[in-house]
């Protein structure tokens, strides 16, 4: 256990972060998502949430400050539907910890793969809910 890090955040999920660089992505994908098959390393962590692990990340980050397209998430499947309180409730935990409003960039399932194949990793939840995946770009930390 370490002081002023999230217990969520174990050891293979904090050499990821610190190994990511500026402009690297990292996905939080729900219990659905083809993670294993798209090629970055895959990170588990079933049974927790993606809320706790993107409050985890976020306690440890910054977005990309210079793209505006820094959070990523999957466009709903036309006829199908996705609960809009996940975005709500993703974009309440990022602005709490960037204290700043981060506007979330849709993009279609396939693109959303593709994308994600190209991530520094992929973190698998446990989390249950339909188009819970979320893309997160690291910034870079200015003083």
């Amino acid at each position: 256990m370490l002081k002023g890090i999230s217990p969520v955040v174990g050891p293979e999920l904090l050499s990821a972060l610190c190994r990511m660089g500026h402009g690297d992505e990292i996905v939080l994908a729900d219990a659905h998502f083809p993670a294993e098959s798209l090629g970055p390393p895959v990170i588990r962590m079933d049974g927790v949430g993606i809320d706790a692990i993107l409050d985890g990340v976020m306690s440890l980050i910054v977005l990309d400050q210079y793209d505006e397209e820094a959070v990523v998430m999957m466009e709903t499947v036309p006829g199908d539907t996705a609960d809009p309180e996940l975005e709500k409730g993703y974009s309440g935990i990022i602005q709490r910890h960037e204290k700043k409003s981060w506007p979330v960039t849709k993009i279609g399932r396939f693109a959303f793969y593709e994308r994600a194949g190209n991530a520094f990793a992929v973190v698998v939840s446990g989390d249950v809910r339909k188009y819970a995946n979320v893309i997160l770009k690291k910034g870079v930390i200015i003083h």
